[in-house]
């Protein structure tokens, strides 16, 4: 029999909702798959404080490597230089609440975030898989084994599997579930690391990933001393001429002749093929799937044309910045104008930095001052006002994550001093789509080394995700076994994060 685990809330005529999302008795109700998810939906609305479903669309940035709590979002003004830094805390538009000086721009668009400060779990690893999985537990073998049998699916690939469930199984027009700038890691000189792709749901359901072809226009502070190259990082400045490409949709427009057209089309009857020499169902299902994604890439101009920035007038684009992580925010927000469920922007290692660029174990208050504040700066604030001038914001929510910390006291040893990893506490950043505005949840304790109110899990900010977006924060999806697991893990909501 096949559950869907649910709350013990009881509905309005005293069936609780765990009994009645017990598939096997659907029948005896007359109700299908499709039906008892609409079900589930209404019972999580109904307990709800109004914010379930607020959201239609999810942007994710994420910064990989961890950005440190001290000079971004909690800073501590009154403690030791060595836990303060070489920075001061700036006061926000909403009174009471500080952020690092070195982000004017994002505190003048306070009064629409929620700021959490006690962001706190075990694993101080560059765990990507823990921060966005429903997955228990991390080792560091992990991490250089993306395809590994035992990991839980990436939240953005959750929503796709449970929409395409809901759905009936139709393929939409825009997939639901879009990676820029391009696959994770694929630019560094590491292996590809684990993290955002499908887990146990299957490769059906990895992001769509884009690409960029652009060259880099700024040379970034070094990561160490002892590195010798001098690297344009895109993520530091991109030529505007720069452009984001679809897979398959590129060079897909309105003269495309027939003969090529045809050829684009037979590639897909290779999907047929491969189908014919399988025998796994499962495998079949993916293969149908893919190929029913490859055609939509190829025949729709709507991923295509959301990807096309140089559209935006230089009044749009400039204010995100000329870097590749400001034209990637933008770019989300155009994919969920095209309607994009669930966007992802990953600011991601790029040649050397395979330690990636929020990774500041050496150099790390030039490489703060130099680069990744004043990018970031630049890039938040402009998404948070672009969604607000295009009506979008109150139905998108947008996540601002990493993966934990860094240490509460300084390492003076390395040149321009350094962090090193901390998971105890640790800081991230929310807005749109049912979260509240110009708050903070949680506070660390005085050095910013550990919680002292309002303890929040990785977990608990994707059961919120799922809440926000219409699904209810128990609902389970299916592991390699068939065995139904928590898309989110041991998450549950967190009302203190919504508006």
């Amino acid at each position: 029999m096949l559950r869907l685990l649910g709350s013990s809330k009881r509905l309005c005529d005293g069936v609780s909702r765990r009994d009645l999302l017990q598939i096997g008795g659907l029948g005896a109700l007359g109700l299908n798959l499709d039906q008892s998810l609409a079900l589930q939906a209404a019972a999580g609305q109904s307990s709800s404080t109004g914010s379930f479903g607020k959201a239609k669309a999810c942007i994710l940035l994420y910064l990989f490597g961890a950005p440190p709590q001290h000079e971004t979002f909690d800073p501590k003004p009154d403690a030791p230089v060595e836990i303060q830094g070489e920075m001061r805390a700036t006061a926000t538009n909403v009174p009471g609440i500080s952020i690092c000086e070195r982000l004017p721009k994002i505190a003048q668009v306070a009064d629409r975030l929620t700021i959490v400060r006690s962001l706190t779990h075990p694993y101080p690893l560059h765990g990507v898989a823990y921060a966005l999985t429903g997955m228990p537990t991390y080792t560091p073998a992990n991490e250089a084994n993306p395809r590994a049998p035992e990991f839980w699916p990436f939240i953005g690939s959750s929503v796709d599997y449970l929409e395409h469930e809901r759905r009936g199984g139709v393929v939409p027009e825009v997939p639901r579930n879009i990676g820029l700038p391009w696959q994770f890691g694929s630019k560094s000189t590491l292996p590809t690391l684990a993290g955002p792709y499908a887990g146990f749901l299957g490769p059906a359901y990895d992001p769509i990933w884009t690409d960029f072809d652009g060259r880099g226009t700024r040379v970034v502070p070094k990561l160490t001393d002892a590195q010798t190259q001098e690297v344009r990082d895109p993520f530091a400045g991109i030529e505007p001429s720069g452009r984001f490409r679809a897979p398959g949709a590129s060079t897909a427009g309105d003269d495309l002749s027939l003969e090529r057209w045809g050829l684009r089309r037979s590639l897909l009857k290779q999907f047929d093929h491969a189908r014919a020499l399988v025998d796994s169902s499962a495998t079949v299902a993916t293969y149908d799937r893919q190929r029913q994604l490859a055609w939509s890439l190829l025949s729709s101009g709507r991923v295509r044309d959301a990807l096309e920035i140089n559209r935006e007038p230089a009044s749009t684009r400039d204010p995100f910045g000329m870097t590749l992580f400001g034209q990637s925010c933008l770019a989300a927000r155009r994919l969920v104008e095209a309607g994009c469920k669930f966007v992802s922007v990953f600011w991601d290692p790029f040649e050397p930095f395979g330690g990636s660029c929020w990774d500041t174990h050496a150099n790390h208050y030039p490489r703060l001052k130099d680069y990744l504040l004043p990018v970031f700066d630049d890039a938040y604030a402009a998404l948070i006002r672009d969604l607000e001038a295009h009506g979008l914001l109150d139905e998108t929510l947008v996540l601002c994550l990493s993966e934990h910390g860094r240490t509460p006291t300084i390492d003076s040893k390395p040149k321009g001093a350094a962090r090193h990893h901390w998971s105890r506490v640790y800081s991230a950043v929310f807005a749109g789509g049912g979260i509240g505005r110009g708050q903070v949840v949680g506070r660390s304790d005085r050095t910013g080394g550990d919680v002292a109110r309002t303890a929040v899990s990785p977990k608990d900010i994707l059961a919120t995700t799922l809440h926000l977006l219409g699904i209810d924060a128990e609902t389970t999806v299916p592991d390699r076994l068939g065995r139904r697991v928590r898309a989110a893990g041991d998450g549950h909501v967190r009302h203190e994060l919504l508006a």
